[in-house]
């Protein structure tokens, strides 16, 4: 291994421990008390080494963003693809979704609540952002309707979701109701 070879190697196990400590302390504690000086002292580095792989705790919530985006594609995948049926395959993409929202509220807020300064449902959306969606649209294409955009069906779906996975965790619905609201939603809104 040559020396350029091994210093991208450091390099690169920097930037996944400050992202996983990133996504730690904001488990934790929550986003505001992510902070570099904070991260620094957690990782053993000099605050300018965290300054040379981001500008900013911006640019940190969207690495951790993409991270999750790419956890959200697996598991809706993992899921839908175990289930029998369309039914069954949109009740696990909405279970899926919504207990990954639950799970990990930081890193569900790096995506769809904080500035991480990356593009949505533009040209330029980063590859990880587009590959989430496709997997909602995997299964949702099939019970979008007739003579429904099934790209816009996801939208809705999706938009629903995450309205359920917001409202839940800020405590403004009941908790005994999660199940028969996932049923509601996939009895109304997918074509069966």
């Amino acid at each position: 291994m040559s020396v350029q070879e091994r210093k991208q190697r450091e390099r690169a196990e920097r930037e996944r421990l400050i992202v996983a400590t990133a996504r730690e302390l904001a488990e934790q504690q929550g986003w505001d008390a992510v902070t570099t000086r904070r991260l620094a002292e957690r990782i053993e580095y000099s605050q300018p080494v965290l300054y040379s792989h981001f500008r900013g705790k911006r640019e940190i919530i969207g690495a951790v963003a993409l991270q999750g985006a790419a956890e959200l594609a697996a598991a809706v995948r993992a899921a839908t693809s175990a289930a029998d049926g369309p039914r069954a395959r949109v009740t696990a993409l909405a279970r899926t979704y919504l207990d990954f929202a639950a799970r990990n509220p930081a890193v569900y807020d790096a995506l769809f609540r904080l500035d991480g300064g990356l593009a949505y449902a533009q040209e330029d959306t980063p590859e990880p952002l587009k590959d989430a969606f496709a997997a909602l649209l995997e299964t949702l294409d099939e019970v979008a309707g007739d003579g429904v955009q099934p790209g816009l069906f996801t939208e809705v779906f999706w938009a629903a979701l995450h309205g359920l996975a917001t409202l839940t965790r800020a405590g403004r619905l009941l908790p005994e109701d999660a199940e028969p609201r996932v049923e509601l939603l996939v009895d109304r809104l997918a074509v069966l």
